[in-house]
C-alpha cells in the first residue's frame, strides 16, 4: 500500500514558529514585572497588624503604611511612559528591577514608619513604572492575532505575584507563630515577608538583559536599522520593510513622541481615546478590588474570622484570581475585550451587592460583625465570585487595552496619564476603606463599590471600542 508523502514543511512556517516561541519568551520575561507588581502589592496584606505593633502606629499611620506605596506608583506610572519614549522601554524596565530589589530589602530593615514609607515609595515607583511599561512592551512586540493573550500575561503575572505573596505570608506566619513572631536569624516574620521579594526582583533584573528593545520605540527615535534586526526575529523577514514604513506613517515627522501629542492641535482638543483610557483605569480601582487584596486580613477579621483563617482565605482568593485570569487569556482574542468587560461588570455588580446586603444586615458583636454560619458561607462564595468576575474581565482586559488602544505617536504619554489616574484611584480607595469601615461598616463600603460596578457597565457600553484583531498602526486617535 502506498502511503502518500507528508507535505514538506516550508522554511517560512518554521521561521514563524521560531518567531512565535521567541515572542512568547520575551513577553513572559517582561511580565515578571507584573509578578513583582502583584507581590509587592499583596505582601502588605499580612503585615498590617505587625507593622502597627513594630512601629507603634496610629490607625491613620497604619493606613498610610499601606497606601503610601500607591503614591510612588502614581509617580512611577506618570513619568515611565515619557521616560521610555526618551530612553527606551528596556532601559527603564531595568531601572525598575533595581528599585524593586532596593524596596524589598529596605522595607524589611525599617525601624520606624518614616523609613518604611520611604522604601515603600521606592517600590511603588517601580510598580507604577512596570504597570505601564510591561503591557506596552508586550503589545509592541506581539502580533495582533495573539496580542490579547500575550498582553494578558501581565495580569496573570500580577495575580501569580499576589498569590505568591499571600502564600509566602501564610507560611512565614505559621513558622513564626504570627507576623510579629521571630523567624529565621532572629528577625521577625513580617521582615522576611518583604525580603522574599528580592528573589523575583533579581531574576527580573538579569532576564531583562536578554530581551530586545521595542521595535516601535527604535523606529520612533530613528534607529531603523536596529528596528529591522529586531523585527526580523518577530515577523516574517519579507514583511520587515513594510512594517517599518507602517510604523513611520503613524509617527509625526518633526519630533519623537512627547506628552504634548495627547493634544490634537488640528481639532483643538484632547484625543477622545485618552478619556476612554482614563475611564478604564479609574473604574478598575473604583470597584474596590484592591480592598480585598490589601486589607483581606483586616476585612475577614472584621467579619468575625480568626487571623489564621483570614490569611487562608487570602490564599484561596489568590487561587481563584489565577484560575479566572487563565480563563480570560483563553477568551480575550476569541470573544473580544468589550464583551468580557461587560460580563465582568454585571457579575461584580451582583456579587458586590450581595456582600453589601450580607454585611449590612448582620449584627455586631464586640466591634466586629457576627455572621451566621450560612451568611459566612454566602459571604465567602460571593467574595470569591467577585474576584472571579474581576479576574476574567477588568483585571487583564484593562491592562491589555491600555497597552494597545493608543496610537504609536502618543502611546507612552497616554499610558503615563492613564496609569497615574489608575494609581491615584487605587490610593483613594485604599485610604478611604478604613474610614468607610469605621463610619459606614463593611455593608456601606461594599455598597459604594457595587454602585461603581454598575456605572462601569454604562461606561463600557457607551465609551469603550473593541480592539480585538487590530494592528497597533490601525488604532484611532
Amino acid at each position: 500500500m502506498h502511503i502518500p508523502d507528508s507535505p514538506p514543511v516550508s522554511s517560512s512556517s518554521i521561521h514563524e514558529k521560531q518567531n512565535t516561541f521567541f515572542i512568547i519568551l520575551i513577553s513572559a520575561t517582561a511580565a515578571i514585572g507584573g509578578f513583582l507588581f502583584g507581590f509587592d502589592s499583596g505582601v502588605i496584606n499580612g503585615t498590617v497588624d505587625a507593622l502597627k505593633h513594630a512601629f507603634d502606629s496610629s490607625a491613620t499611620g497604619s493606613g498610610f503604611n499601606v497606601a503610601s506605596m500607591l503614591l510612588g506608583c502614581a509617580g512611577g506610572a506618570f513619568i515611565a511612559g515619557n521616560f521610555s519614549d526618551k530612553f527606551g522601554r528596556k532601559k527603564v524596565m531595568i531601572f525598575t528591577a533595581l528599585l524593586f530589589t532596593l524596596s524589598a530589602w529596605g522595607s524589611g530593615i525599617s525601624t520606624n514608619s518614616t523609613e518604611f514609607v520611604l522604601f515603600r515609595l521606592v517600590g511603588g515607583f517601580a510598580i507604577g513604572a512596570a504597570s505601564v511599561l510591561c503591557p506596552a512592551y508586550i503589545s509592541e512586540i506581539a502580533p495582533a492575532s495573539i496580542r490579547g493573550r500575550l498582553s494578558s500575561l501581565q495580569q496573570l503575572a500580577i495575580v501569580l505575584g499576589l498569590f505568591a505573596a499571600f502564600l509566602s505570608n501564610y507560611l512565614i506566619a505559621l513558622g513564626a507563630h504570627g507576623a510579629s513572631g521571630h523567624f529565621w536569624l532572629g528577625y521577625e516574620g513580617w521582615q522576611w515577608m518583604f525580603w522574599v521579594g528580592m528573589i523575583p526582583a533579581g531574576i527580573f533584573l538579569f532576564a531583562l538583559f536578554a530581551i530586545p528593545e521595542s521595535p516601535r520605540y527604535l523606529v520612533a527615535v530613528g534607529k531603523n536599522k536596529e528596528a529591522k534586526v529586531v523585527l526580523s526575529r518577530l515577523i516574517n523577514p519579507s514583511d520587515v520593510e513594510n512594517k517599518v514604513r507602517e510604523i513611520q506613517d503613524t509617527l509625526k515627522k518633526d519630533h519623537v513622541p512627547q506628552m504634548k501629542d495627547l493634544y490634537d492641535v488640528e481639532k483643538k482638543r484632547i484625543h477622545p481615546i485618552l478619556w476612554a483610557g482614563i475611564g478604564l483605569a479609574a473604574f478598575q480601582q473604583l470597584i474596590g478590588i484592591n480592598v480585598v487584596f490589601y486589607y483581606g486580613e483586616v476585612l475577614w477579621t472584621a467579619a468575625g474570622f480568626t487571623q489564621a483563617n483570614a490569611l487562608l482565605i487570602n490564599v484561596i482568593s489568590g487561587a481563584v484570581n489565577i484560575a479566572s485570569t487563565l480563563i480570560a487569556i483563553s477568551l480575550i482574542d476569541k470573544l473580544g475585550r468589550k464583551p468580557l468587560l461587560i460580563i465582568g461588570s454585571v457579575g461584580m455588580t451582583i456579587t458586590l451587592g450581595t456582600l453589601a446586603y450580607i454585611f449590612g444586615t448582620s449584627p455586631m458583636e464586640a466591634g466586629n460583625l457576627k455572621l451566621s454560619p450560612s451568611n459566612g458561607t454566602f459571604a465567602l462564595l460571593a467574595a470569591n465570585a467577585y474576584v472571579f468576575f474581576f479576574g476574567i474581565s477588568w483585571g487583564p482586559v484593562m491592562w491589555v487595552m491600555l497597552g494597545e488602544m493608543f496610537q504609536n505617536q502618543f502611546r507612552g504619554a497616554a499610558l503615563s496619564l492613564s496609569g497615574f489616574v489608575q494609581w491615584m484611584a487605587n490610593f483613594g480607595i485604599t485610604m478611604t476603606f478604613p474610614i468607610m469601615l469605621a463610619g459606614m461598616g463593611l455593608g456601606g463600603a461594599y455598597g459604594v463599590y457595587a454602585i461603581f460596578a454598575l456605572l462601569s457597565i454604562v461606561f463600557v457600553v457607551k465609551v469603550v471600542k473593541e480592539t480585538k484583531g487590530m494592528e497597533l498602526e490601525e488604532m484611532e486617535g
